[in-house]
């Protein structure tokens, strides 16, 4: 999961005050502006995804069922890469979200 093709799902911050909550449908045109819960299970899903093909690679490897060494290897790394930038995202929320707590009104 290349995290940078999917900066084209990011739709632009409306200013408040329109009468619409937020991540409610009808957003620009008329169409379903998905919500940040939906974009963060989408991502979670496509790692979930990325880590069940690198185990099935790696299992055909290991009992010999067709599978070359360079493609098991390169569905392990993606499951890293894929992993890796989605704990970064995780501390950067929380960190985020820490950071809110810490303001005092």
């Amino acid at each position: 999961m290349d995290p940078l093709l999917n900066l084209n799902l990011l739709t632009p911050v409306k200013p408040t005050g329109q009468g619409e909550a937020p991540g409610t449908p009808g957003g620009p045109g008329g169409q379903d502006v998905p919500s940040f819960k939906d974009l963060l299970q989408k991502a979670i899903h496509e790692v979930n995804m990325d880590e069940h093909v690198a185990a099935q690679e790696a299992r055909n490897l290991m009992t010999g069922q067709g599978t070359d060494m360079h493609s098991a290897i390169l569905a392990v790394q993606k499951a890293d890469v894929s992993f890796n930038t989605m704990m970064a995202v995780r501390s950067k929320l929380i960190d985020a979200y820490r950071e809110v707590m810490r303001m005092q009104m």
